[in-house]
């Protein structure tokens, strides 16, 4: 029996709503008990771990990961993707399925898992293509997929476009009680274009996205969602508009959820700067107005999950004029801290910003992860929120370095990880 001791943490446990200084023991990789500070006794032969008063909280669960394997190897390895959710605090991750070969095929999803599993640090939650190839087509064999364990079904950064096709799609998912993922955002509205509509777009020269392609597809989608009785999770959303729209339909009672990442309530427009194409995402860096908006969903419990939105690419993906570049950046390694930036500011509370990267996505996709209750497997996280350290391209865990919060100093320090008990990232000395 291996048996590990937490001595001296702050335990956060936003399931439950603990937030106590204490001990926790581990045994045989699953959560065995919690005790007050300075309880007296320990099981002989037990490892200490002693977190000088850090916070211990659930391995944080990142619902929203594109990885390079298979296909793209060059961008991110399943190797490379660990060792970036490790040193984040990450110890569960759903995968995309825009790898090639998209995840239309049950053996991928099995294959993905148990890759997973092998690398003993993280796991692995594959997400199926909701139409063949992620093309937009044709829809993909829900029922198997879900049969071999995705969690969910998505085309990734590709909307579903014809209301006909997204209609059927929520239909047949209802009869799995699967989760359709959609990413927001109009095609024929978005076109070409490669920033937010507006003065920046223009005094640069590149062609604008309104933010009304957004709004116009969840509305769109909140009605086919309610016609149909399916379950709707809309990606990244981006824009106050489209939370309100949001808002509402949850008033009303429909199965409508979202999550958002930390470049839309982190960053604007602004930091596009003269064609910097490590910050150009899709959807696109928005104004202000919409970044405080994105804010004040996360507070008032709108949006239900932060995702990092990790997207790989190297530089010559990145390296290209703006309107060429590819969109995406690297977000795992930076999650919590730039979640805790947030927390700093006093716009959430430390349980409120945990419980957003741990139990509620864990919750949305249907997985026993994200909580310290007893008999749960020890995924912990241990870190510091106020220690500083510098994100620096380059020197990321992981293959891929295109982060847009190049040289911001962040707080909230990652000291270790533990999955199912053993221990799989430890920070170097400070």
């Amino acid at each position: 029996m291996t048996t590990v001791v937490f001595e001296n943490v702050r335990l956060i446990d936003p399931a439950s709503g603990m937030d106590q200084p204490g001990r926790l023991l581990v045994q045989d990789g699953r959560i065995a008990g919690t005790d007050k500070p300075g309880a007296e006794g320990r099981p002989e032969g037990a490892t200490l771990i002693d977190g000088q008063g850090a916070v211990l909280c659930p391995g944080l669960v990142d619902m929203r990961v594109e990885i390079g394997e298979p296909g793209y190897e060059y961008r991110e390895t399943i190797a490379s993707a660990t060792r970036a959710a490790s040193a984040g605090g990450i110890t569960t991750i759903a995968v995309l399925p825009t790898c090639k070969p998209a995840i239309d095929n049950p053996a991928l999803v099995r294959m993905l898992r148990t890759r997973g599993e092998e690398t003993g640090a993280v796991t692995i939650l594959p997400y199926g293509a909701l139409t063949k190839g992620c093309e937009g087509k044709e829809l993909a064999e829900i029922g198997l997929l879900h049969e071999a364990g995705a969690v969910a079904f998505t085309d990734g950064n590709r909307a579903i476009d014809p209301s006909r096709l997204m209609r059927l799609a929520l239909a047949y998912a209802s009869g799995f009680k699967a989760v359709v993922v959609q990413h927001p955002e109009d095609p024929s509205l978005a076109g070409s274009g490669c920033a937010t509509s507006g003065a920046l777009a223009t005094r640069l020269g590149l062609a604008g996205i309104p933010t009304a392609a957004e709004s116009i597809m969840i509305a769109r989608d909140i009605r086919l969602a309610e016609l149909t009785g399916g379950r709707l999770h809309f990606a990244h959303v981006s824009t106050g508009e489209g939370l309100e729209l949001i808002r509402q339909a949850k008033a009303r009672g429909l199965n409508v959820t979202c999550d958002t990442a930390p470049p839309y309530f982190d960053l604007n427009e602004n930091a596009i700067g003269d064609f910097r194409t490590y910050a150009k995402f899709s959807p696109p860096l928005r104004s202000e107005e919409d970044r405080l908006a994105v804010c004040a969903g996360l507070a008032d419990g709108t949006i239900d999950a932060i995702a990092s939105d990790h997207h790989p690419r190297d530089a010559d993906d990145k390296r290209l004029p703006f309107a060429q570049a590819a969109t995406g950046g690297t977000g795992m390694v930076t999650l919590l801290g730039v979640t805790l930036a947030r927390v700093h500011d006093g716009t959430l509370s430390l349980p409120q910003a945990l419980g957003l990267l741990t139990y509620r996505p864990a919750a949305l996709l249907g997985v026993e992860a994200g909580t310290l209750d007893v008999g749960s497997m020890a995924d912990l996280c241990l870190f510091a929120p106020e220690q500083s350290w510098l994100v620096t391209a380059g020197k990321l865990p992981g293959r891929a370095q295109n982060t847009p919060f190049d040289h911001r100093p962040l707080e909230g320090r990652v000291l270790g990880t533990w999955k199912a008990g053993h221990r799989v990232y430890e920070a170097d000395a400070a």
